[in-house]
């Protein structure tokens, strides 16, 4: 009987230990150049093909504050990627959401899956995609808006699964002032966030190597949507391709760019 109230203490202290463990574990990331300026993750300073970093000039700057996509999916940004210090809403398949994730830690940036225990990661191997530089919080249960604040001090992407809720502007804002002061990036899905800088809407089109029913997925077709704060919808027709063992992005039909809104493509929530 009077270990009860000790057991109890005891669990709200590994709470508050897995906390902290977790913000030492984003602070040892070294995703910072040298601590002055949070915003300029180190990584962004080594080329790919690079054993040593390479000096940054001033000119470079604006790519410093993008985060690297799928090249067609770039096609429909403004910058080419996504502008560190946004959130970012994506609806419809997980396609796009594995291409964010190999495309950042194929160019040796860090990132966080929350909330999203069946997401493909081995498709995102197929893409390039570095597992060593994923961090996944599987059942962050109802913390999982927490859960994101804190790995933004130290992860370039962050996707929060939402598992259909709606997160309430109050909520959110402190997330965004995190997202915005560290430079990161947060992506959110499946559930409802107000006010995203950007909205990357997909839907499958089609498939390539089935015949009657029979054979096996060479390629997959996509229609890919984006919107955002200060510039009109585009859209365009790619395909993921498996090519000598690995999977590529490849555009199939150009950029258009459409001055109203058309209805919006099917969201899978």
């Amino acid at each position: 009987m009077s270990q009860q109230p000790h057991s109890s203490a005891t669990t709200v202290l590994t709470k508050a230990e897995k906390l902290e463990q977790l913000r030492r574990k984003m602070a040892s990331i070294p995703a910072r150049s040298d601590g002055t300026e949070p915003a300029t993750p180190s990584v962004m300073l080594r080329l790919v093909d690079e054993r040593e970093p390479t000096p940054i000039v001033a000119t470079a700057q604006s790519t410093l504050r993008m985060l690297p996509v799928p090249p067609p999916i770039g096609d429909l940004l403004p910058r080419g990627g996504l502008a560190r210090g946004t959130v970012v809403s994506v609806s419809g398949t997980n396609s796009v959401l594995i291409g964010l994730l190999a495309s950042v830690t194929a160019h040796g940036g860090h990132a966080a899956v929350i909330g999203m225990p069946t997401l493909g990661l081995l498709a995102a191997t197929e893409q390039g995609a570095d597992l060593s530089r994923i961090a996944l919080v599987p059942d962050p249960r109802d913390n999982a808006v927490e859960v994101a604040a804190i790995l933004l001090d130290g992860i370039d992407l962050v996707i929060l699964g939402l598992s259909g809720a709606a997160v309430t502007p109050s909520r959110a804002r402190a997330v965004v002032a995190r997202a915005r002061s560290k430079g990161n990036v947060l992506v959110v899905t499946q559930g409802q966030w107000d006010g995203p800088d950007l909205r990357i809407e997909s839907r499958v089109a089609g498939y390539s190597g089935l015949t009657a029913g029979r054979g096996r997925v060479t390629s997959v077709q996509l229609d890919v949507a984006a919107l955002g704060k200060g510039f009109q919808r585009r859209t365009g027709r790619m395909e993921i391709r498996e090519e000598a063992g690995v999977s590529v992005w490849r555009a199939i039909a150009p950029t258009v760019a459409t001055a109203h809104e058309p209805a919006p493509l099917k969201k899978a929530l």
